[in-house]
């Protein structure tokens, strides 16, 4: 009688352990290295999220890559491997996130990349963004452009993906709205000088110059253009979006335009607009813990990327326990066909074709007036 009753404890803890297994998100950030700027405050906003959801512990295992696409592969699979994550986010870099989208689809884990990274319909599958797709955003940039009669347009990007993909969708988006592309030029994340490329920039007397970089490296360019008297107008890219790209540019930066996420002007929202809650909700969050004017637009992508989780983690429950690979199939497929997710950056409806998920709502033109950004009004 005793042995039976002590066979029936064990497996009663055994069911109980099983239904209570904490689910494990791996997550690889640019903590250090050029993208830092990046992957702070996307490091930051991992320490004050929920530590549960539908009634499940979670776990959230963070590494630095360093903005090594190297190391964010072995982040991964450490993660995948030794830590047996349900899901995997990162990372700060487009080329990081390409190199965790390797794992990813490998592996068949689901990722969330905070950054928006292009990846052919076969590496597609496992592969989700926070970010705005760089379309959505170049048609904005565009759009601007025809209504303000520029004719000629400059660009210098990033020597990588991210640069080619921006060069890629500046390039159709302008053609399409009859704007000539008349000089391209690159550079490195890692360079501290663009005075070549900005002189031959200069020299074809565009009426506009498109930068497509990150972080703090995008100054460079910005501020090389104004230091040779470039008087044309200068457009960023939603990359550029933080506090340490002001500070590091300062009165340079004046003028330039880019296109942002709700997040990073909700106070400069209508009440109607359908992120302005969530914005102002992790804003409170993050500044609590870290001090007032500390919130990062890129510490919202990291805050996204947990909505779109916490939403498909109770569906995906209802078909398998974590650290199996029935639940991380369903936490991909409830990814895939949640709908209306409010995030603080935009409203995401993925679908098959979609990975990216989110529409205009995403999208605000802004001017960088007095050292901050400047809703472009009827924009």
């Amino acid at each position: 009688m005793n042995k039976q009753r002590v066979l029936s404890t064990l497996v009663l803890l055994a069911a109980t352990g099983a239904a209570q297994a904490d689910i494990n998100i791996g997550v690889s950030v640019s903590a250090t290295g050029p993208a830092a700027s990046l992957g702070i405050p996307e490091k930051n906003t991992f320490a004050i999220l929920p530590t549960s959801i539908g009634g499940e512990k979670i776990n959230y295992i963070v590494l630095d890559d360093a903005t090594d696409p190297g190391q964010a592969t072995k982040n991964a699979r450490k993660l995948v491997t030794e830590d047996k994550v349900d899901v995997l986010v990162g990372s700060s870099s487009t080329p990081a996130c390409a190199a965790i989208a390797e794992v990813a689809n490998e592996t068949a884990t689901p990722q969330v990349a905070m950054c928006p990274v292009d990846l052919p319909a076969a590496k597609n599958t496992w592969v989700f963004r926070a970010p705005q797709h760089n379309s959505l955003m170049a048609k904005a940039l565009v759009g601007h452009m025809k209504q303000t009669g520029i004719k000629t347009l400059g660009f210098i990007g990033f020597n990588d993906p991210y640069g080619e993909v921006w060069l890629k969708e500046i390039t159709a988006a302008s053609e399409a709205a009859g704007i000539k592309l008349v000089a391209v030029e690159r550079y490195n994340r890692v360079d501290t000088s663009v005075s070549g490329q900005v002189l031959k920039l200069v020299a074809a007397k565009p009426d506009a110059v498109m930068i497509a970089g990150s972080g703090t490296p995008a100054a460079l360019p910005h501020t090389t253009l104004a230091e040779r008297g470039y008087k044309g107008q200068i457009y960023q890219t939603h990359a550029a979006a933080n506090k340490e790209f002001l500070k590091v540019g300062g009165k340079a930066l004046e003028g330039g335009i880019l296109p942002i996420g709700p997040v990073a002007v909700a106070s400069q929202l209508p009440d109607t607009h359908p992120s302005k809650k969530v914005a102002q909700e992790y804003i409170k969050l993050y500044e609590e813990k870290y001090g007032a004017g500390t919130m990062s637009s890129f510490g919202a992508y990291a805050y996204d990327a947990f909505k779109l989780i916490e939403k498909a983690i109770p569906v995906a429950l209802k078909q398998g326990k974590p650290g199996t690979p029935k639940f991380r199939q369903a936490l991909r497929d409830a990814i895939e066909t949640e709908r209306e997710i409010a995030g603080a950056h935009g409203v995401f409806n993925m679908s098959a074709s979609d990975h990216f998920g989110l529409d205009e709502r995403a999208r605000i033109l802004v001017r960088v007036e007095n050292g901050d950004w400047k809703v472009l009004a009827g924009k």
